[in-house]
Formats: structure tokens, C-alpha cells, sequence
């Protein structure tokens, strides 16, 4: 039976109608999909926000907090109380915070309560950065291959300071201790502190330099504290080499009418003294030290225990000159009329240094004149204008001619 026209129209319009409420679902399904995505959107970013604000207000807690006193443990009673001294002088039975996680040990820094001295927290261990800037990180490039007419100081050297670091088991079969310190002395410029830069060079041990006027410092105590953390550091990087230049400076004698510098430099001095020979055995560190003036250094600064020996490094001599000038031509273009045998004998009572000073001023006049090749005639310019300068005017006679013509 056919349907009537009425009645198809009908179905057409139902079926119309049905598509568009279905694409009207889609439609509504769509942004239903959308409105969930960009609630969990707002949803993260409010809780990302929240941890910001408890974050910020945590931050903002911590700093109304007000300061905390740095005092010292001196004993842990049990584990909620410590006896401690404040920076302020007196000593305290404080209480400990429940918050504090490591284990208090006499002689630790911490941090205490303003108004109740609890103690709050544990400070790291307070090192003077000077102390860590004396570390040497990269060995120096001078060995002792660079150090020319020393062989007899070089030699004692390395015995005393290398052998009980690399060959330890020879003094336990012998049955002696090792030596603790060696003291160079000699005149200026004749090499002290480029033994104490080759053995630096030779050695894999940890090397601690400091010149002797660093210890002085302004404030009382100071200066000894600085020692004290100097020697602590090298202990904890045993084995180690302390290499103190210019040992006079705090070396010197004590004497009984000194103002109030002299005796902080004494006390200074007397700190130096216990940590090269008091109570604790200073370990695998081992001391060098260096001196243009032994004759000014206290009596108890020589004594064995604390220098076991004393190297002299003299001024070269003919051969040692030679040696000298060899070490510090090897690299030099140099003409063949240039006789170092000869240049040795003719820089009588020059020092080491004096002699590498010679050596480059006579590659300045072969530059200053753009000669690749360092002639006779420079290195007769360079002795007169180095030998005959000011500071060697007392070992020539004035207005003679020192340099006689090469043979």
C-alpha cells in the first residue's frame, strides 16, 4: 500500500529534523569536550598557582624570621640538650630542635634561637677562603731539570721531602720517622723558590703556598687562626707540601719590648711553632720554607723537630753559571760567536736570577735591532747594563771597563 503524499513529506521532515538534532548533539558534544579540556586547564594552573602562593608564603615566613646566633658546641649532654658558647660570650644548656637532622659533635658551629639559644641548626665548618686560594691547582711547569748548578740542594731535597712520600716503606724498615720540614736559605736569587716549584712539579701531593706576611693580619688572633686552618686543610689533603716564603716575616726573634704588632705577630709565630711540632703529629705533611735572612729567625723555629734540615743555596759559582746560562739559552737562536764559557767567567757574583735577567736582555737588543739571532755584541750590552746597574755598583770598581773583548 503507497503512502500518501502527505505522509512522505512527513518522513522527510522527521528524518531532517533528526539530522539536525543529531548534528546539534555533535555540536553540543563538541563543546562539552572543550569546556572539560579548558577546565583542567584552570584546574592545573590553580594548582600550580597554589604551590606558587604557599611557596611564596613559606618564603615570606622564613624571612620575618629574625637572625640566628652562631655559637659552638662544646658538649652533646644527650640527644634533645648540648652544652653550647654563644658569640656572645657566655656558655648555655640550650635545647636541641627536633628539626636538627645531624649528629652534633663537640666543636661544631650552629645556629641558635634568638630569644630561646636552641639550637636550630648545623653551620658548615667555616674555612678562610685565603686559605683555599693557597692551594696551588695546577702543578708549575718549572721540574728541576729547569735548576742549574743545585745539584747537591736538589739532592738533599728530594730525600728529605719526596722519599717519605713515595717511598714510605723505607723508613719503617729502618725504624725512624721521617723528616718533618726543611728550611732553604741563601742569598736572593739563587733559587730557593724554584726548588720549591719543582718539587710541586715532581710530587702528586696536594701544594699549599703562602707568603709569610699573609699571616699578619689586622685583628688579634687572626693571624693564628689562619694557621691553624692552614695546617687543618692540609691534614685533610694529606699528603701534602706547605711551601712558606719569606719566613722572616713572622719568623723573626722575639724580643721583650715590642709594641702591640710585634706581639701578635709573636703570637702568630708561637700558633706556627705547635702546629709544626706540639701535641698532634701533623700526618704526611711536610714543610718547606724559605729565608734571605736565617740570622733574624727564632732560635726555636731551627731546632730538629720542626726543620730537620737546613739546605744553604749559595751563589753559583763558574760552573754553576755555565749550567745557568745553558738552561736558559737552550731555547734562544744564538750566533756562533757567542762563547757561554766566557759569559760565565765575566758575570762574576751574579745570582741565578740575574743571570736569566742577562740572558733576556740580551734577546731585547737582538729584537729592538729585528735580528732573529742573538749575537756577542748583545750579550756584552746586556752584562753592562745588568751588572753594571746600580745594586752591583760595590763589587766593581767605578769607571773601568768590565768587559774585556771575546778572545
Amino acid at each position: 500500500m503507497n503512502e500518501s503524499p502527505t505522509g512522505a513529506d512527513f518522513s522527510r521532515y522527521v528524518l531532517d529534523r533528526m539530522r539536525q538534532l543529531e548534528e546539534r548533539n555533535l555540536a553540543l558534544r563538541d563543546q562539552k569536550d572543550r569546556a572539560e579540556g579548558e577546565k583542567r586547564i584552570v584546574e592545573t594552573q590553580k594548582l600550580k598557582f597554589e604551590r606558587e602562593a604557599r611557596k611564596l608564603r613559606s618564603e615570606l615566613e622564613r624571612l620575618r624570621v629574625g637572625p640566628m646566633v652562631v655559637g659552638t658546641v662544646l658538649e652533646v649532654l644527650d640527644e634533645s640538650r648540648a652544652i653550647i658558647k654563644s658569640t656572645t660570650g657566655p656558655r648555655f644548656v640550650v635545647a636541641v630542635s627536633q628539626f636538627v637532622e645531624e649528629a652534633l659533635k663537640p666543636g661544631a658551629q650552629v645556629g641558635l634561637n634568638q630569644q630561646t639559644f636552641a639550637i636550630m641548626c648545623v653551620l658548615p665548618s667555616s674555612k678562610d677562603p685565603a686559605v683555599f686560594g693557597m692551594e696551588i691547582e695546577e702543578a708549575p711547569s718549572i721540574g728541576f731539570s729547569n735548576i742549574g748548578g743545585l745539584d747537591t740542594q736538589i739532592s738533599e731535597l728530594r730525600e728529605i721531602v719526596e722519599l717519605p712520600l713515595k717511598r714510605p716503606d723505607l723508613f719503617q724498615k729502618v725504624g725512624i720517622e721521617p723528616p718533618k720540614g726543611v728550611l732553604l736559605h741563601g742569598p736572593p736569587g739563587t733559587g730557593k723558590t724554584m726548588l720549591a716549584k719543582a718539587v710541586a712539579n715532581s710530587t702528586e701531593a696536594t701544594f699549599l703556598r703562602v707568603v709569610g706576611s699573609e699571616f699578619v693580619q689586622k685583628y688579634i688572633g687572626e693571624g693564628a687562626r689562619l694557621v691553624r686552618e692552614l695546617f687543618e686543610t692540609a691534614k685533610n689533603k694529606a699528603p701534602a707540601i706547605i711551601f712558606v716564603d719569606e719566613l722572616d716575616a713572622i719568623g723573626s726573634k722575639r724580643l721583650d719590648s715590642a709594641t702591640s704588632g710585634d706581639r701578635e705577630v709573636q703570637r702568630t709565630l708561637m700558633q706556627l711553632l705547635a702546629e709544626m711540632d706540639g701535641f698532634d703529629s701533623r700526618g704526611e705533611v711536610k714543610l718547606i720554607a724559605a729565608t734571605n735572612r736565617p740570622d733574624m729567625l727564632d732560635p726555636a723555629l731551627l731546632r730538629p723537630g720542626r726543620f730537620d734540615r737546613a739546605i744553604y743555596v749559595p751563589m753559583p759559582g763558574p760552573e754553576a753559571r755555565l749550567a745557568i746560562l745553558k738552561i736558559h739559552t737552550r731555547d734562544i737562536n744564538l750566533s756562533p760567536d757567542v762563547n757561554l764559557g766566557r759569559l760565565a767567567d765575566l758575570a762574576n757574583n751574579a745570582s741565578g736570577a740575574e743571570l736569566k735577567a742577562l740572558v733576556t736582555e740580551a734577546g731585547m737588543f737582538a729584537i729592538r735591532e729585528e735580528r732573529s739571532c742573538v749575537t756577542r755584541q748583545d750579550f756584552d750590552q746586556a752584562l753592562r747594563k745588568i751588572l753594571n746597574s746600580e745594586v752591583k755598583a760595590g763589587m766593581y770598581s767605578s769607571g773601568e771597563e768590565m768587559l774585556p773583548n771575546y778572545a
